[in-house]
């Protein structure tokens, strides 16, 4: 039942047989501690969480492995070379701006910008407070803002 439910539930792109193998054994290891009152309702709790903490662990390392992706090789055909490199220049940029920002202002501006997060579900997925989400985002805005600041040359304009 607490495999077509993981199933159902998350689908096939999870381990489902090791999510199921932890949710027991951490069964087990309340039920030493303490009582169960209600073990099948712990069982699949436990399950759920160690899919959502699973989905957690995919995100970021996707996360990471497109903040390492050279993507200066890929040419836009429909675009001049110039806009190519200077929109690859940019992206480049960009991402290492983000990657200059604290670790929790990193966080939170991911969530947000990049996986459209309210400030409610962001707050909830990393267990802290609504106004410490808004605090920081405002923070790492304004560091991002700077980091442009510092690392772009002012323009000139053409007459």
């Amino acid at each position: 039942m607490l495999r077509a439910w993981l199933k159902s539930q998350f689908g096939s792109a999870y381990d489902v047989d090791d999510i199921m193998q932890e949710a027991f054994m951490r069964v087990l290891e309340a039920r030493v501690m303490r009582e169960v009152r209600s073990p099948k309702a712990f069982l699949f709790v436990t399950a759920r969480n160690l899919a959502l903490m699973q989905a957690r662990h995919m995100a970021v390392a996707k996360e990471n492995s497109l903040a390492e992706f050279d993507c200066t090789g890929i040419m836009d055909e429909s675009v001049d070379v110039h806009h190519s490199v200077a929109r690859a220049e940019e992206l480049e940029m960009l991402t290492k701006a983000i990657q200059s920002l604290p670790n929790r202002c990193r966080q939170i501006l991911t969530l947000r910008k990049i996986y459209g997060m309210s400030q409610k579900e962001t707050a909830a997925e990393l267990g802290i407070a609504e106004h410490t989400v808004e605090i920081q985002s405002v923070l790492a805005l304004k560091k991002l803002n700077a980091y442009f600041k510092k690392h772009t040359a002012p323009r000139r304009g053409f007459r």
